[in-house]
């Protein structure tokens, strides 16, 4: 992209356009999201795409709405008629080969859109809406790219699902990283250690079969441990935390300083990952004091972690969590 220094570290997440606040919508408006521009857009790069216009729809226009079968619904002018369904569909393959060199670690989609919707879009039979279509364009985005990390707007409102998707759209990021050009095992086996505690938090059973496809790395051709690897390593981060995961972590990652706390530091600690579990201080306060600690004592195989700083602090998605 225009712009980019030779080395910067970018992380590019594509967009439903509306979001960014371009007047785009078919009623010339905008869904302008502020957390999105002006919080998490500080550490990423927005692409911004509307399919209903980039497909040849004016702003402002005629509202559209999907109809007829769950598995091939078709796009349809609400008071028109008009069939936009088979223009939308080859404009969709053609953005894909698109969105193919852009690189990126993940999107934002605009809930309840006939193009964009990931979820619960209104789908007309017979006259009766029922909330069970998808987008046309969300659609064919989850098919062309199933690794890719994929959310809707609304559901960022959560804490808990926002903290989880920024998390995976930075952990993809850097899986992208390792995996673009040739790779050594070397790399592979720093990489997976530096997840340890991170994959651990999501999903211990993703995390042993990955140990046991790194330990036999060499039985697999590049392309296909990667594949493989990739595919394990995205499932893993999208069983979302827990209290109770993020509970064993902490007391795993206690285990290496142990013989370097005095007493009244490690109970501080244990005191309040005691509160974390029942829940009455956010995450970021123990791991906080943890990190602390880690780097007084300088544990290298724990500072590596990426579970103590999986994406910027200045997010703060663990003071919600």
């Amino acid at each position: 992209m225009a712009g980019e220094k030779p080395g910067e570290t970018i992380i590019k997440i594509g967009i439903s356009a509306c979001l960014l606040g371009q007047k785009v919508r078919h009623d010339g408006g905008h869904k302008h999201d502020r957390f999105i521009t002006d919080i998490l857009g500080r550490f990423v790069r927005f692409v911004p795409v509307c399919p209903e216009v980039e497909v040849g729809m004016s702003t402002a226009r005629e509202a559209v709405r999907l109809e007829g079968d769950v598995s091939a619904p078709r796009m349809v002018g609400v008071k028109s008629r008009d069939d936009w369904t088979g223009r939308m569909n080859t404009y969709c393959a053609k953005r894909m080969k698109r969105l193919e060199k852009a690189n990126l670690s993940g999107y934002i989609l605009k809930k309840d859109s006939p193009s964009c919707g990931m979820w619960r879009v209104r789908l007309y039979s017979k006259g009766v809406a029922s909330k069970i279509g998808r987008g046309l364009y969300a659609d064919s985005l989850i098919e062309s790219f199933p690794l890719l990390q994929v959310e809707e707007e609304g559901r960022l409102n959560d804490p808990r699902l926002r903290e989880n998707f920024i998390v995976r759209v930075f952990a993809y990021y850097r899986l992208n990283n390792l995996f673009t050009g040739r790779f050594s095992r070397r790399a592979v086996v720093e990489f997976h250690t530096a997840s340890k505690y991170l994959l651990l938090a999501h999903s211990p059973k993703h995390y042993k079969q990955l140990g046991q496809l790194v330990a036999a790395i060499d039985k697999y051709k590049p392309s296909d441990f990667w594949d493989k690897y990739s595919t394990l390593y995205v499932q893993a981060l999208s069983v979302k935390t827990t209290v109770r995961k993020n509970f064993n972590v902490m007391h795993h990652i206690l285990g290496f300083l142990r013989k370097h706390l005095t007493d009244g530091d490690k109970k501080c600690i244990l005191d309040l990952i005691e509160d974390y579990r029942r829940e009455l201080v956010p995450l970021i306060v123990p791991v906080t004091l943890i990190r602390h600690h880690i780097y007084k004592y300088n544990i290298d195989y724990i500072m590596d972690q990426l579970y103590l700083s999986p994406d910027p602090k200045e997010l703060m998605l663990r003071n919600h969590v």
